[in-house]
């Protein structure tokens, strides 16, 4: 029989993958600080079935593309086609192999509706969905947070993207009804539960980012980096900036640039919402919770000046409807989504009107979703799902 026949004999399993959202704690998770994501009914579903012989075949059915690479050949990061989808794909197998465990010959058809581009982690959904059925075919598990870090190195020194770990873990640990608190640090995190009346409401500005380009994220980060390194040599116990306080960034100020500075009083200063937005969430305060939203719009856009003027439009005229708790921009910046706190019984009009009033002001007709918290990856045994 040939390779070709066994390959479509074989019955495909299903694998999944979540987008997120980040409520709150930007930039905070290469900083070893805490961040507040939420997986979303937004992801990456990959067919998989196993081959007789060592190729890996991947196949998108929404771009119509495939490629096929020989997995007994190296990868090496240097020779990868960075800002292709199938980067994310190969790296995922290269962080694998490099972890000790070799990829079988796999045909992976790859489907998703995580929006491009938009700040809602659509690579790691897909770097995530791919290891998960990598392993699955594989019969090889691993824990969560080494799923995670694994798919964030894929990322990092294959596609050379310098995400943290937020994204990728959130994809392998969501949990429906909840967002997580992460501690980037330890790697431990805690439920932040979202009330059943409220939805989380994502609007997409249709103003595109890649951070595999570098470019204005990495620059963030080398600033954050920059700080970080004063504060280190005047407090010794501060080896990230998790460990530095507002009075350290004071008192350290005239030691740094003024942009390192304001990058880094975003950061401290968002962190600690994480954590106070926690305990305000588990009090049932929405409207506190809400108003810190608003509170982080306002760093993310002056302090870390990581905003745009569609963005900021959207989450202003979010922060003004009825009905709405608070409105902030999300993701990696510059571009992307908004995510607001809304009455699920003012749901619908909000999304309605929100859109309605972008396109009046910009002319674009901004991608507006009701969303649903989900839970992380895993294999999909009910196929009718």
């Amino acid at each position: 029989m040939s390779a070709h026949l066994a390959e479509e004999k074989t019955v495909p399993r299903m694998f999944r993958a979540p987008g997120r959202v980040n409520l709150v704690g930007e930039h905070t998770d290469y900083s070893g600080g805490f961040c507040m994501p939420a997986a979303i009914n937004f992801e990456t579903r990959i067919a998989a079935s196993l081959r007789p012989d060592r190729v890996l075949k991947l196949h998108s059915i929404d771009l119509k593309e495939t490629v096929e690479v020989n997995l007994d050949a190296p990868l090496d990061p240097l020779e990868s086609r960075k800002g292709h989808w199938s980067s994310y794909c190969l790296g995922v197998v290269w962080s694998l192999r490099e972890a000790g465990f070799e990829s079988p010959g796999a045909a992976l058809s790859i489907t998703g509706d995580v929006p491009l581009g938009a700040g809602l982690s659509s690579s790691a959904s897909l770097e995530v969905a791919t290891a998960t059925a990598l392993l699955g075919l594989g019969a090889k598990t691993i824990s969560g947070p080494q799923l995670a870090k694994t798919c964030q190195r894929a990322e990092n020194d294959y596609v050379g993207a310098p995400c943290g770990i937020m994204d990728q873990f959130i994809s392998v640990n969501g949990r429906h009804g909840s967002a997580l608190v992460l501690d980037t640090r330890s790697l431990t995190f805690e439920l932040a539960p979202i009330p059943a009346d409220l939805r989380l409401v994502i609007a997409n500005s249709m103003v595109k980012h890649s951070v595999a380009e570098g470019g204005e994220y990495a620059a963030r980060r080398r600033e954050v980096e920059e700080g970080t390194a004063v504060l280190a040599a005047y407090k010794p116990s501060i080896r990230e900036l998790r460990d530095a306080t507002l009075a350290d960034l004071e008192a350290c100020s005239a030691r740094m640039s003024e942009t390192a500075y304001k990058r880094c009083r975003h950061v401290i200063s968002d962190s600690q919402r994480v954590l106070d937005g926690l305990a305000l969430l588990r009090a049932g305060d929405s409207a506190g919770f809400g108003q810190m939203l608003n509170d982080a719009h306002r760093s993310y856009r002056d302090d870390f000046e990581a905003s745009c003027a569609e963005c900021d439009l959207l989450a202003e005229l979010g922060q003004v409807q009825a009905g709405c708790y608070g409105s902030r921009l999300t993701g990696g910046g510059f571009g992307g989504c908004t995510v607001s706190l809304v009455e699920a019984e003012a749901s619908e009009l909000f999304v309605e009107t929100l859109r309605e009033r972008y396109f009046k002001a910009t002319g674009i007709r901004a991608q507006v979703y009701l969303c649903s918290t989900a839970d992380g990856a895993g294999e999909v045994k009910d196929l009718k799902a």
